[in-house]
Order: C-alpha cells, then structure tokens, then sequence
C-alpha cells in the first residue's frame, strides 16, 4: 500500500528533503490482531541515502495502536514551520508545537512527550541525527525499536516532525 501511493503521488526527480516528499507509516492486514509475526510498522519514503525508495520496518506497538485507531496508514506531507509531534487519540488527530523537545536525544524526548500527553501512548521520534537531516538517520519506535534504513528520520527532521504519537483502543476487524 505504501509503495503504491508513494509512486503513485511523487514525481520523478524530487529531493528527498523537499516538501513534496512523503513519510508513510503504514500497517498490514493482520496488524493489531493476534496473529503471529503481525506487530510490524512499514515506514516508506524516498530515501535521502540513496535517492531511490525506501522500505524499514520496525516491531513493537506502534503498528497495533495505529490499526486500532483506525488508521491502515498515515501519510506525512509537507513541512511544518517549526518543530511539530502528531498526537492521534483514535479519531483524534492534533499538530502540536515541539520547541521544547527539539534538540534532545530520542530517549529523554520519548520520556517526556509521553509524560505530556500521559495515557498509553506508543511513540515514534527522531534524535539528533533527524533533526541534523543525517542521511541515515532513523525513527525509534517507544526507544528500543527501530526502523533504521534509509534514512527515514532525516525526511521526519526534514519535515520538522519530531514524533508521531498514537493511542487506539478500537478492536481490529479482519476482513472474511
């Protein structure tokens, strides 16, 4: 699906950094359910390390609690003015200043966007290294998880999104 909608709505010859570039964070059909192995997040952009398409995956809970929002993907476009997070609460979706979180280290920012928001929030955020635009930057997933190729976290810093948070609480309807 990301894949897809990433060659179909880009056009050829782009910067990687450019605002026409998209960051998609996109779940599986089994995503958020019990079924084995199906706890995975897809991060897809163009890849400012090699100028062509990128694909990194990462484990964890963000994938399920972006599925159980309801969401099958979410597409960055753009790029913020200054420093941003996503906040999405189920149907919620909010754009929230990130100044105070700019400039630190995945780790501390983690700890402190989600004792912001406070309420079972997993959380994907950039460090230094994305806000830095380095070319193989990559997005940590609640700390310990990453989605590492590629660079996707410098198109994130590119974007000045510091982290996208996510809480879903709906249960996941599996097609037939």
């Amino acid at each position: 699906l990301a894949a897809k909608i990433l060659f179909d709505e880009l056009k050829p010859g782009i910067d990687p950094f450019s605002s026409e570039n998209k960051v998609i964070f996109a779940t599986g059909p089994l995503t958020g359910t019990d079924a084995p192995t199906s706890g995975r997040i897809e991060v897809v952009t163009k890849s400012p390390l090699t100028g062509i398409f990128s694909d990194s995956s990462a484990g964890g809970l963000f994938g399920a609690s972006l599925k159980r929002a309801g969401y099958d993907a979410l597409i960055i476009e753009g790029a913020a003015e200054k420093p941003v997070y996503i906040l999405i609460d189920d149907d919620e979706v909010d754009i929230k200043d990130a100044s105070e979180f700019w400039g630190l280290p995945v780790y501390e920012a983690d700890k402190k966007l989600k004792s912001k928001v406070a309420g079972g929030f997993h959380a994907a955020v950039i460090g230094l290294a994305g806000e830095n635009l380095v070319r193989f930057a990559c997005i940590c997933f609640d700390i310990y998880r990453q989605a590492g190729r590629c660079g996707a976290g410098a198109v994130l810093g590119s974007k000045k999104v510091k982290a996208v948070l996510v809480k879903g609480t709906k249960p996941v309807e599996v097609a037939r």
